[in-house]
């Protein structure tokens, strides 16, 4: 519960790298995720290379902190594993949150950028990174180690639950 609370959007990295074991833990927990019919389409791209990282920015206007971070992975989903877009895309964002919590809960700072459904930005990327034409960017998730401190999560919104029925409001 820790690391979902303390969860924040990191917008300032240092330059040190995320070490290989640091980046192999969070990307068995993204494909740890659940996926519909159990058919995990996802891949990931992992963007280490400077060059690409500060290209980025020239088609995803949200983008800016990636030019100081070290690394980006690209959420893409296999349209040959899951030819349903809508779940392809829902499976994609059950993996970017566990990739989101996993870094947390590692000291390893990052921020979910979206990229579907923007054509410019689904198209930059694909771009950037070749993808062939089955492979859809979902998502690009920043990491790397943090250069600002956030106050964890502490929200509560009773007015956005219900039980049984619409307007219904539970006693929590």
């Amino acid at each position: 519960m820790k690391a979902i609370f303390n969860r924040r959007s990191i917008r300032k990295y240092t330059p040190e790298p995320v070490s290989p074991e640091v980046l192999r833990t969070i990307l068995q927990a993204a494909m740890a995720a659940p996926s519909a019919n159990n058919t995990r389409p996802w891949h990931f791209v992992l963007i280490t290379d400077r060059t690409l990282l500060d290209q980025i920015p020239d088609f995803h206007p949200y983008s800016r902190m990636i030019t100081q971070a070290p690394l980006a992975v690209a959420v893409c989903g296999d349209l040959n594993r899951q030819p349903n877009q809508a779940y392809l895309a829902l499976d994609c964002a059950a993996a970017t949150q566990n990739i989101l919590i996993a870094a947390t809960d590692l000291n390893i700072g990052s921020v979910w950028l979206g990229v579907y459904p923007r054509e410019d930005r689904m198209h930059g990327l694909s771009s950037l990174l070749r993808l062939p034409a089955h492979i859809v960017p979902l998502t690009m998730v920043v990491l790397g180690h943090a250069n600002e401190v956030k106050p964890p999560h502490n929200e509560w919104f009773p007015d956005m639950l219900s039980v049984n029925y619409w307007g219904t409001k539970p006693a929590l």
